[in-house]
C-alpha cells in the first residue's frame, strides 16, 4: 500500500524577502525530505503558502500607503519565483487569502466552539485614541515583564519565547508613535487548559522521533507554565471574519488561522486537481505521516497549540465540512531547525545583514547554494553562514570530489568507448568491483534511513562519503593506467565506476536535484528523476490568486543503478563551477 506523506512547511509572512536563514530553516529541509519520499514512490503532498493576514503585512501596507492585498501579492510573487529557481518543489504553495482557507479556518473555529473549547471574554487591550482603533500586538512593543528584554511584542517575547499578556507589558510604545491607553474589548478564547493533558500525552507519544530540542522545550513549557487560554480573535479588518453573528469588525487571530493552512492547502490542491477527496489521504488516514518543518521560534505553536486545535475540533470538523464522522490526523514529527546566523552576527533584514535568496541566485547555481545550506543546516544548534566556508565547501567537495568524479569518468569513457557504456559481462566483474557496487546499494539504505529520521546533514555527509569511496576505488584500479595494458580490465573498472556514479546520482538527487537531473540526461535516461514546477492562476470568491504547483513522476526510483552495458550516453559536461576566492570579499562588502 502506498504511504501518504504530508510535508507541511512554515508559511512566510508577506512583508519581507526570504533569506538563506529562512530557506535552510524550513523550506529546503522540507524539500529534501519530500524529494526523497517521492523517489521512494510515496504519495507526497508538500504544502505551504504566503501568510497574507499577519500584522507585519498591515504594517508594511500602512508604511507604503497601499492595501494589504497589494502588499501580500507582491511578496507572494517573489516567493514563487524564488522557489522555482531554488527547486523548492511545492505540490502547492498558495496563500491564506483564499476561499478555501477562509472556509476551513472558520469551520475549525465552529467545531471548537461546538465542542465547548471556545468562550467569549472581555479583556484590556492597547487602544490608539488618535487612530480610533485597537492596535494589533505587533504594533505595540515594550519591555518583557518576564525576562526584562526590550523590544518584546505585547503578545509574545521572542527573547524568552513566552506568551505575554498585553496589559502587563512594561514601557509600552506604539510603533506608529500613537498615544496608548488600555481599553476593554471582547474576544473569543481557546481554552487550552482543557486540552493540556491530551497535548502532553501526544508529545510523550512522539518522544521516539521528535528532536530533543523540540520535545524538551515543549514539555518543559507545559510543565512550568501550563497551557493557558489564549484569544483567537482580534479587532482587525484585514483577515478572516469571525463566523458568529454580532462580531463584525473582528477577525480570526493570525496565530490561530495561519497554521490551519496545512489543512486548507491540501484541500485547495484537491479542488484544483479535481480530485475532491484526495486531501483525506493525508488528513483522515490514520497511517499517514505529517512532518512539520519550521524554525525554532515557532516550535511551541506547532507542538502544542496546533495539535490542541486539531484535538479540540475532533470529529466535529469533518461533520461540518463533509458530513462524515472522521478524526483529523496529528503531526507525526516537528523537525524544527535552529537559526542560521551570518558572518558571526544575527541576520537582520532591516540592517541588510542578510543573504537574500533571489539575489544570491543571480550569482550562484541553485545546487551550490543548496549544498552549503544543507551541510550547514542548523538542525540541533545555531549555525553560521560564512562566505569563506561557502567557497571551500563548493570547491573542495562539490567540485573536487563529487563533480570531478562524475565528469572525469564519463569523459574518459566517452572518449575511449565512443560514447557507450563498456559492454562488459556482469559475471566477469572482480571482487573489488562487486564490493563497490554492494557499497553503493547499501548506501540507499544508510542514506534513506537517515532521511526517514530527518537527519538531513548526516544523510548528505553519508552520500559524500560514498562518493569518496568511488574515488578511492579509482585510485586503486586506475583505469587510465589499465588502458595502456589491458583495455578489457579497464572496461570493468570504468563500467563499475559508472554504475556507482549512476547510483550516486539518485542518492544525491534530494539534495542536488538540478545536477542530478542533468546527470540523468547525460546517462541517456528517458524518464526524469523529478517532475516539473509550474505557476497557475486560480479564481475563487475572494478574487484571483496565483499558486505554485508540482507535477510528479510516478514509480519508485530510490534504487541502485539500472545502467546497461553497451548503452549509449550523451557527451558529458561539468556539473559544478569552481568559484574564485575573490567572491569572499565581494560578498562581505555587500553586507550591511
Amino acid at each position: 500500500m502506498t504511504e501518504n506523506i504530508l510535508i507541511a512547511i512554515a508559511w512566510p509572512y508577506a512583508n519581507a524577502e526570504i533569506h538563506v536563514g529562512n530557506i535552510t530553516g524550513s523550506h529546503l529541509a522540507g524539500d529534501i525530505v519530500a524529494r526523497y519520499h517521492r523517489l521512494k514512490g510515496r504519495n507526497v503532498a508538500m504544502v505551504s503558502g504566503t501568510d497574507s493576514h499577519g500584522t507585519p503585512v498591515t504594517l508594511r501596507a500602512e508604511d507604503e500607503g497601499i492595501t494589504p492585498e497589494k502588499v501580500y501579492k507582491r511578496f507572494h510573487e517573489g516567493f514563487l519565483e524564488l522557489f522555482q529557481e531554488m527547486g523548492i518543489s511545492y505540490d502547492i504553495f498558495t496563500t491564506t487569502h483564499t476561499e478555501s482557507h477562509h472556509k476551513v479556518a472558520q469551520t475549525i473555529f465552529l467545531a471548537l466552539k461546538k465542542n465547548g473549547y471556545l468562550y467569549p471574554k472581555k479583556s484590556m487591550q492597547w487602544f490608539s485614541p488618535s487612530a480610533n482603533r485597537f492596535l494589533p500586538d505587533r504594533y505595540v512593543e515594550g519591555t518583557c515583564y518576564i525576562c526584562g528584554e526590550e523590544g518584546a511584542r505585547s503578545d509574545q517575547c521572542d527573547s524568552c519565547g513566552n506568551v505575554l499578556e498585553p496589559a502587563k507589558l512594561k514601557n509600552p510604545i506604539a510603533k506608529s508613535g500613537d498615544t496608548l491607553e488600555l481599553r476593554e474589548t471582547e474576544h473569543f478564547y481557546l481554552d487550552l487548559s482543557k486540552l493540556e493533558p491530551k497535548v502532553a500525552d501526544f508529545l510523550r507519544e512522539r518522544s521516539e522521533h521528535m528532536r530533543d530540542t523540540v520535545l524538551g522545550e515543549s514539555l518543559s513549557k507545559i510543565e512550568s507554565q501550563g497551557l493557558l487560554p489564549r484569544p483567537i480573535t482580534r479587532d482587525l479588518d484585514w483577515g478572516i471574519p469571525v463566523p458568529v453573528d454580532g462580531w463584525d469588525g473582528k477577525c480570526l487571530y493570525v496565530w490561530f488561522e495561519a497554521v490551519i493552512g496545512y489543512l486548507s492547502a491540501p484541500i485547495e490542491l484537491s479542488k484544483i486537481s479535481e480530485t475532491l477527496d484526495a486531501w483525506q489521504d493525508w488528513w483522515t488516514n490514520p497511517d499517514a505521516r505529517q512532518l512539520h518543518f519550521i524554525g525554532k521560534d515557532n516550535i511551541f505553536f506547532h507542538t502544542a497549540l496546533w495539535p490542541a486545535e486539531l484535538m479540540g475540533a475532533g470529529t466535529e470538523f469533518m461533520q461540518l465540512f463533509t458530513g462524515e464522522e472522521k478524526k483529523l490526523t496529528l503531526p507525526h514529527d516537528v523537525p524544527a531547525n535552529q537559526f542560521m546566523n551570518l558572518e558571526g552576527q544575527k541576520i537582520s533584514g532591516s540592517k541588510n545583514w542578510a543573504v537574500w535568496g533571489r539575489d544570491a541566485l543571480t550569482r550562484y547555481d541553485p545546487d551550490a547554494l543548496r549544498y552549503y545550506l544543507t551541510v550547514n543546516m542548523p538542525e540541533s544548534k545555531d549555525s553560521d553562514w560564512d562566505w569563506e566556508f561557502f567557497l571551500a565547501h563548493n570547491n573542495n567537495e562539490l567540485v573536487a570530489n563529487w563533480g570531478n568524479l562524475a565528469n572525469r569518468v564519463l569523459s574518459f569513457c566517452y572518449k575511449h568507448w565512443d560514447g557507450k557504456i563498456p559492454a562488459v559481462g556482469v559475471d566477469t566483474l572482480r571482487e573489488s568491483d562487486l564490493n563497490l557496487l554492494a557499497a553503493m546499494e547499501a548506501g540507499f539504505a544508510s542514506v534513506g534511513d537517515l532521511l526517514e529520521a530527518v537527519k538531513i546533514r548526516s544523510a548528505l555527509n553519508e552520500a559524500m562519503r560514498l562518493a569518496t569511496e568511488v574515488n578511492k576505488y579509482l585510485d586503486t584500479s586506475a583505469p587510465w593506467k589499465e588502458m595502456k595494458v589491458d583495455k578489457e580490465e579497464a572496461a570493468k573498472s570504468v563500467y563499475t565506476a559508472l554504475k556507482a556514479i549512476d547510483s550516486l546520482k539518485i542518492i544525491f538527487a534530494p539534495f542536488l536535484p538540478f545536477t542530478s537531473e542533468k546527470l540523468n540526461q547525460i546517462f541517456g535516461y528517458d524518464n526524469p528523476l523529478f517532475g516539473e514546477q509550474f505557476v497557475e492562476s486560480v479564481e475563487d470568491a475572494l478574487g484571483e490568486h496565483t499558486v505554485l504547483r508540482y507535477k510528479g513522476v510516478e514509480g519508485e526510483q530510490w534504487k541502485a543503478s539500472q545502467l546497461k552495458p553497451g548503452a549509449a550516453f550523451n557527451k558529458p559536461e561539468p556539473l559544478f563551477k569552481k568559484l574564485d576566492k575573490e567572491i569572499v570579499e565581494e560578498e562581505r562588502a555587500r553586507l550591511g
